[in-house]
């Protein structure tokens, strides 16, 4: 069947970038070789459309095998590691170091699906859902992600986040963060452990004003919500919605690192 060129599909030169973390798989015997540029464009265009695996146009390999592939990245860290390797070239592109010196910290409630999974209530925001944690630098790039039930307090979301920021970043100084990340001593803990200072950034009593740093990771958060998959958490699995959202990150910076 002839492929519908769709607008996720990766271009050459998007590929080329890509290609060294899906290396070919050998061929198993009476069968021919799964075209895992094909996959990958696959699972992109569900991530961007948030179509059902079932529901994948059929000039794509058969759901089965692309969900199949999809699940082995997702835990084996390919994408992740891919996402990483994006993170740090997207940065020497502009004349940044690999690795950055200054993060910002926040979180997003969004709604479950009716699938199933970890959920939980978040009373400040009044919804049944997850909560998205990352770490991003000052470019609005995810360092560290980490989803988890809705009613995890922040200070808990906050230190996985955080460790993993400082396994990928060492020479990371500073963290922004709002009041809600100024309890039960997290930034006192942070500097000792850690040796990262966490400056809060507090809202004016009144009016509006955007708050040095924190719009970045705000405009970070606003890109996951263009993502019909990412509009509400659909996935049984909270792996499953880190990889998703991973994968939306993926596609931004391959058109960040190929345009013109």
């Amino acid at each position: 069947m002839k492929h519908t060129n769709y607008p996720t599909d990766l271009t050459d030169s998007q590929w080329e970038l890509v290609k060294k973390h899906f290396p070919l798989q050998p061929a198993r015997r009476g069968r021919p070789r799964t075209d895992l540029r094909a996959v990958l464009n696959a699972i992109l265009y569900l991530q961007k459309t948030g179509c059902q695996w079932r529901l994948l146009p059929h000039d794509f390999p058969h759901w089965r095998t692309v969900y199949g592939w999809y699940a082995r990245w997702r835990d084996d860290g390919t994408l992740r590691r891919l996402h990483a390797d994006l993170v740090k070239q997207v940065r020497q592109r502009v004349g940044k170091q690999a690795q950055p010196t200054v993060g910002i910290i926040d979180s997003q409630t969004v709604k479950t699906s009716a699938s199933g999974g970890a959920s939980g209530y978040d009373a400040g925001k009044k919804t049944v859902g997850r909560k998205r944690f990352i770490v991003v630098d000052t470019l609005g790039l995810i360092w560290a992600l980490a989803v988890t039930p809705a009613d995890e307090a922040e200070q808990d979301g906050a230190c996985l986040v955080i460790h993993e920021t400082h396994e990928q970043a060492t020479s990371l100084k500073t963290i922004y963060a709002d009041s809600a990340y100024n309890r039960k001593g997290l930034p006192k803990w942070v500097r000792q452990t850690l040796g990262i200072q966490i400056e809060i950034v507090r809202k004016i009593a009144r009016g509006f004003e955007v708050l040095p740093k924190r719009w970045i990771v705000e405009r970070t958060f606003a890109w996951l919500n263009h993502d019909r998959r990412l509009s509400k958490d659909y996935e049984r699995r909270t792996d499953s919605a880190e990889a998703m959202i991973h994968l939306g990150q993926i596609r931004r910076m391959l058109t960040r690192l190929t345009v013109n």
